[in-house]
């Protein structure tokens, strides 16, 4: 399984981005998949995943991060409103089988004050 991360940038507090994930590979087997940042400085933290149609959000983004799966294009998104100063970290996306947690490298989201 390959993730591969997209969609980072600089934008403006207020501004917004949409992430992407392209995964390849025998992503039909994947259980659950989610979106992750890390600060510099601070650990990796859960932003939103999704499961069996279910979703779930940290609460500092609630309401402005919607994740969602295209399954047609294999592909794992992240839409980001009204983005915060607070939300500059690398973004990365997990997907998890079979006790197994797959990466994809990082996306560089920075919320310009």
């Amino acid at each position: 399984v390959q993730l591969q991360a997209s969609g980072g940038g600089l934008v403006q507090a207020g501004g917004s981005l949409n992430l992407s994930c392209a995964a390849s590979g025998s992503i039909f087997s994947m259980w659950s998949w989610g979106w992750y940042r890390q600060a510099d400085g601070g650990q990796r933290e859960l932003v939103a995943s999704i499961s069996s149609g279910r979703t779930r959000y940290a609460d500092d983004v609630k309401g402005r991060f919607s994740i969602s799966r295209d399954k047609d294009k294999n592909t794992l998104n992240l839409q980001m409103i009204n983005l915060k100063p607070e939300d500059t970290a690398v973004y990365f996306c997990k997907a998890v089988a079979a006790g197994t947690d797959y990466w994809g490298q990082g996306t560089q989201v920075t919320v310009s004050s």
